[in-house]
């Protein structure tokens, strides 16, 4: 009993030097991606999110109006010219750049919208457009207003809003195209609506280079969407819409090393505790007995993986830095253990179950949402081995030790009864 609380204590100890490595990793990529985006927002522009277009005529007001005569418009109040037709077509070309040790999903998009507005009034209205654009850090190519016949409007840019004026006629539809080039990071968000007001004839075609397209949280599905070639495209197509959810894309994100690092760590006590498990069991299946102090430098072998690889990775791609510190680990693991077992028993049931149970379960964090299963069908096929291969075994010890008769596979089974002879 004391050997297996002492193994225990060495388990913990492993545990507790994990989640201290794991923490200085978190911190560390913390820091630096917190850092490092900054600086990609500047160069290449932060996470796009584009609102639609409003439009208003604003009255002005009499010289000198009497007060019960005033109304809304006498008091130079904006009144809005509604958006009743929205047609955008976007399109995402993605290229992964990396800044220091992350790397960041980029993207350049190209904007072609056409949009339509009425004036809902009998008289003849002046009109104020504006459409928002970014205002920190963001780069406009080939930016064009343009009015249907193609002519191109004079619209200016001022504390991020292009604003341009046309006349509309009593109750007239009038159309704007309204084109650019740009680029961003990591998503793009247009807001169907502003605020929670109504969308009429509302349509957004979108096609990407890239099929691993994810909808955030909160944001509308597509009406129909289509994956070919490695390439995504999809349609939002509304008659009429109240929604305050904006439509938006989530670019796919290659591997980090850093929180890739941290979360290998973090479930490495999970690894351990079925190598240790399996490691007693067959040590005492085969009849080595090992010392507590064995599974104290088997352990720190064990840890010696992660700390190797945490570190790598800051110099080294990702899957060299895995092989390397998956090697060296093995290495320290099987080198001692053929002192005290020998070549065979530390080839083969030792460092095939730390292949299993270090490199194996550390692989599988390499496809996220698969973890969990394996770690499961792991533990299930470890205990159904550790049975079939101690099923015969005397735990009482070998002076209790039961004869099994002959024609029986176990002394548990087919035992003679008391009346029989």
């Amino acid at each position: 009993m004391r050997r297996f609380f002492a193994i225990g204590l060495i388990w913990i100890g492993c545990a507790l030097a994990w989640i201290v490595l794991g923490s200085a990793v978190i911190v560390r990529s913390g820091d630096a991606t917190g850092r490092l985006s900054s600086e990609v927002h500047q160069l290449w522009g932060p996470p796009m999110a584009q609102q639609p277009p409003s439009a208003e005529v604003t009255a002005q007001a009499p010289a000198t109006p009497a007060p019960e005569e005033r109304s809304e418009q006498d008091t130079g109040k904006a009144v809005a010219i509604p958006l009743v037709g929205s047609d955008i077509a976007v399109g995402l070309s993605l290229e992964h750049r990396k800044k220091g040790l992350v790397w960041f999903p980029t993207y350049s998009v190209s904007f072609d919208a056409r949009y339509t507005f009425q004036n809902p009034t009998n008289e003849k209205q002046t009109v104020d457009f504006r459409f928002p654009l970014e205002r920190d850090n963001a780069l406009y190519d080939g930016f064009e207003v343009l009015a249907a016949d193609g002519h191109g409007e004079d619209a200016t840019v001022a504390s991020g809003v292009a604003t341009w004026r046309g006349v509309l006629a009593p109750h007239q539809h009038k159309t704007y195209r309204v084109k650019y080039r740009s680029r961003g990071t990591e998503r793009f968000t247009y807001a169907v609506s502003s605020g929670t007001g109504q969308v009429k004839d509302f349509r957004l075609a979108l096609t990407t280079d890239f099929d691993k397209v994810d909808f955030p949280a909160g944001t509308l599905s597509p009406s129909s969407k289509e994956l070919s070639a490695g390439k995504f495209s999809g349609e939002w197509k509304f008659k009429t819409l109240v929604a305050s959810s904006p439509i938006g894309v989530e670019l796919p994100q290659k591997i980090n090393p850093g929180p890739l690092a941290a979360r290998i760590t973090f479930f490495a006590p999970v690894g351990l505790l079925f190598f240790f498990f399996v490691v007693a069991v067959l040590s005492s299946a085969r009849e080595k007995r090992l010392h507590p102090m064995h599974f104290f430098f088997l352990g720190t072998a064990f840890f010696a993986f992660h700390l190797l690889f945490a570190y790598l990775v800051d110099h080294l791609e990702i899957v060299p830095s895995f092989a390397i510190a998956s090697g060296v680990s093995l290495l320290l693991s099987v080198t001692y253990a053929r002192l005290f077992v020998g070549w065979k028993f530390a080839l083969r049931e030792l460092g095939v179950s730390q292949a299993l149970y270090l490199v194996l379960f550390s692989l599988t964090f390499f496809w996220p949402g698969f973890t969990g299963l394996s770690i499961t069908v792991g533990a299930i096929l470890t205990l159904f081995v550790m049975m079939q291969l101690t099923g015969r075994k005397n735990w009482a010890g070998e002076e209790n030790r039961l004869e099994a008769p002959a024609g029986c596979a176990s002394p548990y089974r087919c035992a003679p009864t008391a009346t029989e002879g």
